[in-house]
């Protein structure tokens, strides 16, 4: 199977990140990447390079906030929340993500598959 375009890797980031933050309390940018590898079955496969600008940026936007703690190590870490504007936001890519999948499934004749 060949990789996934780098355009729609990009085009996902900011989704995936909110839908991991809106399913738990807080995570941390390693934690984060873990998730994403984990979900999409180890197509999607982050580097801290890609990920901690997406990070900082929707930081700046206000759609998540963050905070430094300790790892259970006693490092220095980063942890990233969900912010209520960010959640808001999320729903708008929902519906557009599902929009794209909809019309998808219906242009190349596939059962819709939601999960």
């Amino acid at each position: 199977m060949s990789s996934i375009p780098q355009a729609l890797v990009a085009a996902s980031t900011k989704p995936l990140i909110l839908s991991i933050l809106a399913s738990r309390e807080e995570s941390y940018g390693y934690e984060i990447m873990r998730l994403v590898k984990l979900f999409s079955g180890g197509h999607l496969a982050w580097s801290d390079g890609m990920l901690y600008p997406v990070l900082h940026r929707l930081e700046r936007e206000g759609l998540i906030a963050a905070r430094w703690g300790l790892s259970e190590a006693g490092r220095r870490r980063k942890y990233y929340r969900l912010q209520p504007q960010g959640a808001q936001v999320l729903q708008h890519e929902k519906q557009h993500w599902l929009q794209v999948h909809t019309t998808l499934t219906t242009l190349w004749n596939l059962e819709p598959r939601l999960t």
